[in-house]
């Protein structure tokens, strides 16, 4: 299974092999001097890709008679607070970030043209006659072809990140801004965001956010329901939790989709409509030797399964981790289906998860020692509540719901994704 992190994170990503201890302990463990250290089972590390903000005012339209405009003067004075942390860069990218402040309710419209208008230009490209071209110019017109394609993926990117902040935007819920060390608050904190704890719970399915609650469980442990104590934390820690939880979120909202239909259309597994007890020893009988043993292995081999797998056993769920059906729906799967599920499907997802976090919680300075561990000397630490730790775990995770969601609806019509 270590196969699917490598599908899931990109090379710049490294986790290190997981334990089949993490799904019994804490992510956050508060020391004596109440500053927070991570279990080494979450010790891996992120080069986050260095972004450079633009703010060039363009209206940009395509070739269609129907030409949606962005107001050039709507952030025109450079006051109002930005919308989102990543900067978008392209001429698309800027195009439809004027149309999110300006006409957010636009924001589909705009980027239906834009796709149709990325369609034309790929299809342009493959019909082009390669055959004429010989030595230089062959080289040059591949180059060309490079360049081209390399704008698309970058316009495509932003296309995806714009949809998923219209999204929150849709939900009346604000992003959390830029994370900086320095805070107008008295006490330091950066978590001066406003809580919406309830806003995003709305927007799961009740099954989900049984997971989702479990996963809290496991990073915050009994520090749950605590939303105002303050600890000190590793910026690249938190940043990295962050990342995790959205493709947690990514994966949640793929099955959730597949649990719902198949609950509408009542094809759920027999086991899943008996009480918890059977359901917990049909699933441990079809992963004993008797069965396959390597479908245990497999799913404990994941960080992220590992986390909701809740640390399964003979005797019953892990510690802190509450049986729900969306669970035993999602351990009933072989491990082939738990390993395609677990994949990010586009390398245009990876890079939002990459960029947004970076953009999120800043470039981090990794230092990696002769031994092959991260040297922590240089960690900047931060001071975040608990609840606002619970605030940032639960916008990655419908983050990542929203990334699928958008990632689905573009594929439909502009398609990208690698079955």
């Amino acid at each position: 299974m270590e196969a699917v992190i490598a599908t899931v994170v990109p090379s710049s990503f490294g986790f290190s092999r997981p334990t089949d201890s993490i799904s019994r302990s804490t992510v956050f463990n508060v020391n004596r001097s109440n500053s927070v250290r991570f279990p080494t089972q979450f010790r891996f590390f992120s080069g986050w890709l260095n972004l450079k903000s633009g703010h060039r005012n363009m209206a940009f339209g395509c070739k269609k008679c129907t030409i949606v405009r962005a107001s050039a003067s709507a952030d025109s004075s450079g006051s109002a607070a930005p919308i989102a942390p990543l900067q978008l860069e392209s001429p698309i990218g800027q195009f439809l970030s004027q149309i999110l402040i300006s006409h957010p309710h636009l924001v589909p419209a705009a980027v239906e043209q834009q796709l149709e208008q990325l369609q034309t230009d790929r299809d342009a490209e493959e019909h082009k006659e390669e055959s004429s071209a010989s030595g230089t110019e062959l080289v040059l017109y591949r180059r060309i072809a490079e360049v081209k394609a390399n704008e698309r993926k970058k316009a495509l990117e932003e296309i995806l990140y714009a949809l998923v902040v219209q999204k929150f935007m849709d939900a009346n819920v604000s992003l959390i801004p830029t994370i900086s060390s320095s805070s107008s608050d008295s006490s330091d904190r950066v978590d001066t965001w406003p809580s919406q704890d309830g806003k995003l719970e709305q927007l799961h399915s009740p099954e989900a956010y049984e997971m989702i609650q479990n996963h809290l469980a496991l990073i915050l442990g009994n520090r749950l329901g605590d939303s105002t104590s303050v600890a000190q934390i590793s910026k690249l820690r938190v940043g990295q939790v962050y990342a995790a939880s959205v493709m947690y979120g990514y994966f949640l909202k793929r099955v959730d989709q597949r649990f719902q239909l198949e609950k509408t259309m009542k094809i759920l597994p027999h086991a899943l409509d008996g009480d918890k007890g059977s359901v917990q020893e049909a699933l441990w009988d079809k992963m004993t030797p008797s069965g396959s043993d390597d479908s245990v292995q497999t799913v404990k081999s994941h960080p992220e399964v590992s986390s909701w797998a809740g640390g399964f056993t003979p005797g019953g769920f892990g510690h802190g981790i509450k049986p729900s059906r969306l669970r035993n729906y999602v351990m009933s799967f072989d491990a082939e289906t738990l390993q395609r599920y677990a994949t990010i499907r586009s390398k245009e997802a990876v890079s939002i998860i990459e960029k947004h976090t970076e953009a999120l919680f800043g470039r981090p300075e990794i230092i990696i020692t002769p031994q092959g561990t991260i040297d922590s000397s240089k960690d900047e630490l931060i001071k975040i509540s608990f609840g606002g730790l619970k605030r940032l775990v639960l916008e990655a995770v419908t983050f990542g719901s929203f990334l699928w969601d958008v990632e689905s609806f573009v594929d439909s019509r502009y398609h990208f994704v690698i079955n």
